[in-house]
């Protein structure tokens, strides 16, 4: 690895397992309240976690679409494919920061 390529530790989890425990710390976009959502069976949402990583809240799709992954594309047996809405992710999409 060349020296001047910083490996967070963040990504460095990313590469060897599931990440450790952290706090969230702030909601990206709007409440789903905001966007419609009345009960708590249908409430997408996104966090911004301590540690600078992100969480989801979406409906588990793994078993769909994992046959349906590019050829690309990997997936551990403790990751899952979660869908989101699109007003979900656009409603955060002022709050993701560009770096």
């Amino acid at each position: 690895m060349p020296d001047d390529v910083t490996v967070s530790p963040a990504s460095a989890q990313l590469a060897g397992g599931p990440l450790p425990s952290t706090p969230i710390t702030r909601r990206l976009g709007v409440p789903p309240s905001s966007r419609g959502s009345v009960t708590d069976c249908t409430c997408p949402d996104i966090f911004e976690l301590e540690d600078g990583n992100f969480a989801v809240i979406g409906t588990d799709r793994t078993l769909e679409l994992r046959s349906t992954l590019p050829s690309d594309a990997g997936l551990a047996a403790y990751e899952r494919i979660v869908v989101i809405s699109r007003q979900t992710l656009l409603s955060a999409k002022g709050d993701i920061p560009d770096a």
